[in-house]
């Protein structure tokens, strides 16, 4: 194996010098040779502006090291890699990147013990007490486009002063044993990203963010790599099947002020055959979240075997021009909702999604819902267990429960406090939901529980809805434990 040592192409890795070009050299020099391991040293810091990753090349970070992000905008020089469509967010078309790869390049890597930090506490706007504003010209940590073959294992990834690591038209990825700790009060500061990619495996990851944990989706502006797939299969693509399946994030664990484990909700082509298990998620906003929006197709998707621990978090984030669609989420430790997000003629479908063996503590309920029925169809939940009620000890305002929250959407309902209450299960306009040995219980003894919560199970609008062995009792007496009426 060869080595390509940055300090021997002029690096001073003294933690002030830029050493942007004498890195670049030794990944240039990586490649020329056919491929290599570019070593970042134990005990040293290198700090660098954009840098672009290229076929057979290893960045390997020895434990101590550091490749830390330049605070100079200037250094900046990979900008927005996007289509010609207008990205779902505005703020990204500002952005920069810090470590990218970019269309046709094949088997890059990052490994070791060391750290890549996004110097995120640079690139913010003002303290706003419990968030930032958001500022234009700050970088993602990492942003890959069209790579085949990338792994990513051990490496601490911090700071991110924006998503820190986004894939986006990838396949063949292998992202494990990673840290990702980000700023809690950090907008956008997502943990993984998958957008538009196949065959991916994302395990063993510990991952610390104030947005979305881990998101597949299929943004617009990618729109030339197709559907979000993740077949693992040695066959050429057109031969696969739909139903071979491969975990595609298992053995993690969460701590998020948004949603931990997400599918949706930017995605205007299809998503499918993903799995998520084994995972815990603590001291988070939203669980697990099945978010559709625009005019594309959910389908075979499945959560098993996952702790869940959901509280309100409020105090949305505030960007610079003012706009709602931050931080969605008031609890709910399952979540899955079709409605339109910026055009009222979106109408998407989520089929066939199972949720099996969850424990959840939440302060909110279990919430499914479409728009139309029809648009929500075979959605399966098998033993799940709901203890619900305030746990978090939170006296402010904004952090209380009571509310549903279905952000984004264009509709007449964002965050909205429904006058059925909040049960333990809300079902609304589903087809063909299936729930066996589903369990609720309530946080606070009887005769002091909170006046927003009401039924065991809740349902309005649905068809062939079938329930096998629910267990609960309603949060006080006169209440319905099963109300379908």
């Amino acid at each position: 194996m060869s080595f390509f040592d940055p300090i021997e192409f002029g690096a001073k890795a003294d933690g002030s010098t830029s050493d942007t070009r004498a890195i670049q050299s030794a990944v240039d020099a990586a490649f020329n040779n056919g491929g290599g391991i570019v070593l970042f040293r134990s005990g040293k810091t290198y700090v660098s502006g954009s840098l672009v990753l290229k076929s057979n090349v290893t960045l390997h970070l020895e434990q101590g090291s550091l490749l830390k992000c330049s605070t100079n905008w200037a250094d900046i020089t990979e900008l927005w890699p996007g289509g010609p469509q207008r990205p779902t967010h505005w703020e990204q078309i500002h952005s920069g990147i810090f470590l990218t790869a970019k269309r046709g390049t094949q088997n890059v890597a990052i490994t070791g013990l060391g750290t890549i930090d996004g110097s995120g506490e640079h690139y913010r706007g003002p303290d706003r007490g419990t968030t930032y504003e958001v500022i234009d010209n700050r970088p993602f940590l990492l942003f890959f486009v069209g790579v085949v073959g990338v792994t990513i294992k051990d490496a601490t990834f911090r700071e991110s002063a924006f998503w820190t690591i986004r894939l986006s038209g990838c396949e063949d990825v292998l992202i494990t044993g990673a840290r990702i700790r980000g700023n809690l009060r950090m907008p956008n500061c997502d943990g993984i990203d998958l957008d538009r990619c196949r065959r991916c495996r994302v395990s063993d990851c510990d991952i610390i963010c104030a947005d979305d944990g881990v998101s597949i989706k299929g943004c617009r502006e990618f729109a030339e790599f197709g559907a979000g797939e993740d077949i693992v299969s040695p066959r050429p693509r057109r031969q696969q099947s739909l139903m071979e399946w491969i975990q595609v994030v298992s053995n993690c664990t969460i701590v998020t002020k948004s949603s931990a484990l997400v599918v949706g909700v930017e995605a205007n082509a299809p998503l499918r055959n993903i799995t998520f298990s084994n995972c815990v998620i603590r001291n988070s906003n939203r669980g697990l979240s099945v978010n559709l929006g625009e005019d594309s197709v959910f389908e075979n998707i499945i959560f098993s075997n996952i702790f869940i621990e959901t509280r309100v978090w409020g105090h949305q984030f505030l960007p610079v021009v003012p706009n709602p669609a931050y931080r969605w989420g008031r609890g709910e430790p399952i979540y899955v909702s079709v409605t339109p997000w910026t055009k009222p003629e979106d109408s998407g479908v989520a089929r066939n999604i199972r949720f099996n063996n969850i424990t959840c503590r939440s302060e909110c309920g279990v919430y499914l819902a479409a728009d139309k029925l029809g648009q929500a169809e075979n959605i399966f939940l098998d033993n799940i267990s709901v203890q619900l009620g305030p746990w978090s000890g939170s006296t402010h305002p904004e952090e209380q429960g009571g509310f549903y929250d279905r952000r984004p959407t264009c509709g007449d309902r964002e965050i909205y406090k429904p006058e059925e209450g909040i049960a333990g299960f809300h079902l609304e306009n589903i087809q063909g939901a299936r729930l066996t040995n589903c369990t609720v219980s309530w946080a606070q003894p009887e005769g002091s529980r909170s006046d927003w919560l009401t039924n065991g199970l809740w349902a309005r609008g649905c068809e062939d809805l079938y329930l096998s062995g629910f267990g609960g009792m309603a949060a006080r007496a006169g209440l319905k434990a099963i109300d379908t009426a």
